[in-house]
């Protein structure tokens, strides 16, 4: 492989976790019924696999590095996938699938509602450390490459519409698509400037 087709790669892989989790958005119900139940919790079950990542791409960007910024980025990176996560599993699967079992015209329990109270304040750790992390790629990015760098700084406002619209559509979806073109833009950055050094 060519060292530009590596780099087309390398950029497409970090762009697609931002995407397909942007294209399941367009799916996703923006409420939660009986009728909506199957689609919401399968959704959610094809999002665990898939959240996770966008972390692991934020992090990647710094992948070799040990200075204190780097450091910043992985644990940001690391409490967004992880809470984030732990809002998908709980808000996501566990109230869709238990809605669903309670079966049609079965008003919804304390206890669904319980779920959604605890996924939704991990699902706020988890997205201002994706705001936290973001802003450290993007100030780093910039420090670094200066203006190859700006495309790159989309990863903040689409970090701040995950963190006010989950993946909802619009305006999620809208927050999901910057995070993975930023994403892809800035491991594009890097691996050239990688093999500007070789």
């Amino acid at each position: 492989m060519t060292e530009s087709g590596r780099a087309m790669y390398g950029a497409a892989a970090a762009a697609g976790p931002g995407l397909v989790l942007a294209a399941a958005g367009l799916f996703h119900p923006h409420s939660l019924s009986y009728a909506t139940a199957p689609r919401w919790t399968m959704l959610h079950v094809v999002a665990l696999f898939v959240f996770p990542l966008v972390g692991v791409v934020l992090a990647c960007l710094v992948r070799g590095r040990g200075d204190p910024v780097a450091w910043v980025i992985r644990v940001g990176a690391f409490v967004y996938a992880a809470a984030y996560t732990a809002l998908d599993v709980i808000s996501g699967i566990s109230a869709g699938y238990v809605t669903w079992r309670l079966g049609e015209g079965v008003a919804r329990p304390d206890e669904v509602r319980y779920l959604f109270t605890i996924g939704s304040r991990l699902g706020e750790v988890g997205s201002w450390a994706l705001i936290a992390c973001a802003m450290a790629v993007a100030v780093d990015a910039l420090q670094r490459a200066r203006r190859a760098a700006l495309p790159g700084l989309l990863l903040v406002p689409g970090a701040v519409l995950v963190h006010v619209d989950h993946i909802f559509a619009p305006t999620g979806v809208a927050g999901m698509v910057l995070i993975g073109l930023a994403s892809g833009w800035l491991a594009n950055q890097n691996l050239n400037a990688r093999m500007r050094r070789c």
